[in-house]
């Protein structure tokens, strides 16, 4: 069992930048492969960014290269969501998400996923 729990949300404007952060406790010793996801209001939930249990591989979508990162400190057992430049239009609730090792496959769809955090709130205001 793995255990995600995100803190870091709040209220910004636009252009500004927020650090999340989802904390990973549990069977931390097995490779495991994270994402984060969001969803609007009346909106399906929808893929962020995802990181191989390597790091060294990540994926982001299109609605937000270049302007967020995913990464993970190993030794604080924490993997972030550095979000720059933010817009009104990336205010939703935050969640991450955790795998064991996959290779990389569908790493968009929620259901591949077996963990899930809470969620935290991310609202910009224009």
């Amino acid at each position: 069992q793995v255990q995600l729990v995100e803190s870091g949300g709040g209220l910004v404007q636009a252009g500004d930048s927020l650090r999340l952060s989802c904390a990973v406790s549990g069977r931390t010793s097995s490779p495991y492969e994270m994402g984060w996801f969001r969803q609007a209001p009346g909106k399906e939930r929808e893929f962020v960014a995802y990181l191989a249990w390597s790091g060294a591989t990540t994926y982001y979508a299109d609605s937000v290269k270049g302007r967020f990162t995913i990464s993970r400190d190993n030794a604080k057992n924490t993997v972030y969501l550095q979000m720059n430049s933010l817009r009104p239009e990336d205010t939703a609730v935050y969640t991450c998400a955790a795998r064991g090792y996959t290779g990389s496959i569908y790493y968009t769809r929620p259901q591949r996923y077996d963990y899930w955090g809470q969620g935290t709130q991310v609202t910009v205001s224009s």
